[in-house]
């Protein structure tokens, strides 16, 4: 079965399916070392700039800033959500989340 990932109005929303699922309107909490050396880092997204899927976890590519340090960068394979028989599982924007290494695939720690 196809999935169909795009951003929508110019990376604020990441569409699955023709539909606004996951918005840069949210504070992710994010695992040290993974954006910035704040443990745990609150980063506000700001845009998308890329999807894509590893596995059944969808990645989005992001830009955001951490509000604890004032880092401000991008951030490469951010699971944002999974794939369940066919259907797209959003995760939440309060579970630590990290990135794993390009072959390894993406995780999500809770």
């Amino acid at each position: 079965m196809a999935i169909a990932l795009r951003t929508l109005d110019d990376g604020a929303w990441i569409s699955v399916n023709d539909s606004r699922q996951v918005s840069v309107s949210d504070v992710w909490t994010l695992s040290r070392g993974v954006f910035c050396e704040c443990e745990p880092a609150y980063v506000l997204l700001e845009g998308f700039f890329g999807t894509g899927v590893d596995g059944s976890i969808v990645v989005a590519d992001a830009v955001g800033q951490c509000l604890e340090c004032g880092t401000r960068d991008s951030i490469d394979r951010l699971p944002v959500g999974r794939i369940v028989d066919g259907e797209f599982k959003p995760y939440g924007p309060e579970g630590i989340q990290s990135t794993g290494d390009p072959g390894a695939g993406a995780v999500r720690q809770t």
